[in-house]
C-alpha cells in the first residue's frame, strides 16, 4: 500500500514511471492518441530534433504564444518548458494543457521568485513593468505588458520616451534592448544558464579560424558577445538569416536545437555551434529543454497528465499583459 501511495505521489508530482515495452511504435501510437483525443502537439525549437519533427507546430514563444491562442485542439501538449505551458494554459482556461516533465523548468524564469520581485517593483512604483516571457505566471500577473525577443523592441518603442520602465528578468536582453532604444529600463538581474556560458575569448579563436563564418546570437547573451556578432536576433530571426544571406557557413550562439531546423532550411550550408567556456560539458543544450523525450511525450498523452493547473485569478491577471502583447505585435 505504501509503495502505491508513493507512486501516486510521484505521478502527481509529473513522474509517470510506467516500462512502455520495445514492441510499440512510439510515433505511430503519438499520432493515433493525438488523432482519439484532439490533441495538438507545440514544440519549442530548443527540443531535440526527433520531437520537433514530430509537432504540429514549431515556433519561438511568440509564434507558440499565437498559436496556443488560435487551436480548436481539446488538449494541448507542449514540448518545451513550464512556462510556456503556462502561457498556453493561460491563453486557453478551458483546455487541458500538459507538459511530457513538470521538472522542465527554466532557469530564467526561476531567477525571479514572486516575492523577491514584487518587492522590488515596490521600490519603483512608478514604473510600468515589461516582462520577458521567460517568466512564470506570477511574474505576469505582476507586469504590464509580456514582450518575446522577436517583439521586444517595438513594445518596448511603443511606451512615451520620458516613461520610467522595469525590464525583468534578463538583465542581457534588457542591456541589448537598453542599447538598441535608448532608454535607461531597470533591469531585474536575471539570465539564462545556456546564454551566459559562451567563452567570448573561444568565439573569437573560432572565428579567426574560421574566417568565411559570420557569428550570430540571441539577445539573451552577454554583451561582449553581442558586440562581436554580425547578427543579433530572436530564434526565428536567426533562423530566417541564415536562410536570406549568402555565407554558407555560420556561427550560432544560441541553444543548439535550433541547428536542426537550421540545416533542413539549408542543407548546403554549416552551422557551428558558438563554444562555451566549459569544453567538457554540453553547456549549448538547455537541460531543462532536453528532459522532454519521445517516450515521455507518448506517457503524456496516453495518461493526460502531467496537467497544467493555474487558479482562475492568476489567470485573468496574467492574461491581460499577453495579450496587449499580442495586440502590439
Amino acid at each position: 500500500m505504501e509503495e502505491i501511495a508513493i507512486r501516486q505521489m510521484l505521478e502527481d508530482k509529473g513522474f509517470i514511471d510506467e516500462p512502455v515495452s520495445p514492441q510499440v511504435n512510439l510515433i505511430e501510437e503519438i499520432q493515433r492518441l493525438k488523432r482519439e483525443k484532439n490533441a495538438v502537439i507545440l514544440g519549442h525549437f530548443y527540443i531535440t530534433p526527433e520531437l520537433q519533427d514530430i509537432s504540429d507546430f514549431l515556433g519561438d514563444s511568440l509564434a507558440l504564444a499565437r498559436k496556443a491562442q488560435e487551436t480548436d485542439a481539446d488538449v494541448i501538449v507542449f514540448l518545451g518548458v513550464h512556462f510556456m505551458a503556462e502561457t498556453a494554459k493561460i491563453l486557453n482556461p478551458d483546455k487541458k494543457v500538459i507538459i511530457p516533465d513538470l521538472k522542465a523548468g527554466c532557469s530564467l524564469a526561476e531567477s525571479a521568485p514572486k516575492e523577491a520581485f514584487a518587492k522590488f517593483k515596490a521600490e519603483h512604483p512608478d514604473h510600468k513593468v515589461i516582462s520577458y516571457i521567460n517568466c512564470t505566471a506570477d511574474i505576469k500577473t505582476l507586469s504590464d505588458v509580456i514582450v518575446t525577443s522577436s517583439n521586444a523592441k517595438k513594445i518596448v518603442d511603443s511606451f512615451p520616451e520620458d516613461a520610467k520602465l522595469i525590464f525583468a528578468p534578463d538583465k542581457n536582453l534588457g542591456n541589448y534592448l537598453n542599447s538598441q532604444t535608448g532608454r535607461d529600463m531597470v533591469l531585474w538581474d536575471g539570465a539564462c544558464m545556456v546564454h551566459e556560458k559562451y567563452s567570448l575569448e573561444r568565439i573569437l579563436e573560432l572565428m579567426d579560424a574560421n574566417p568565411d563564418a559570420e557569428f550570430i546570437a540571441h539577445p539573451e547573451c552577454e554583451r561582449p558577445v553581442l558586440m562581436v556578432a554580425k547578427y543579433v536576433g530572436s530564434t526565428t530571426a536567426l533562423l530566417n538569416y541564415v536562410q536570406q544571406h549568402e555565407a554558407k557557413k555560420f556561427i550560432v550562439a544560441t541553444e543548439s536545437g535550433i541547428l536542426h531546423q537550421m540545416q533542413k532550411a539549408c542543407p548546403d550550408k554549416v552551422f557551428i555551434p558558438a563554444p562555451s567556456i566549459d569544453s567538457t560539458c554540453g553547456c549549448n543544450d538547455c537541460t531543462y529543454m532536453k528532459l522532454n523525450t519521445v517516450q515521455k511525450l507518448y506517457l503524456a498523452l496516453k495518461h493526460e497528465r502531467p496537467e497544467i493547473n493555474l487558479d482562475a485569478e492568476t489567470i485573468e491577471k496574467a492574461k491581460a499583459p499577453i495579450l496587449r502583447m499580442l495586440e502590439l505585435s
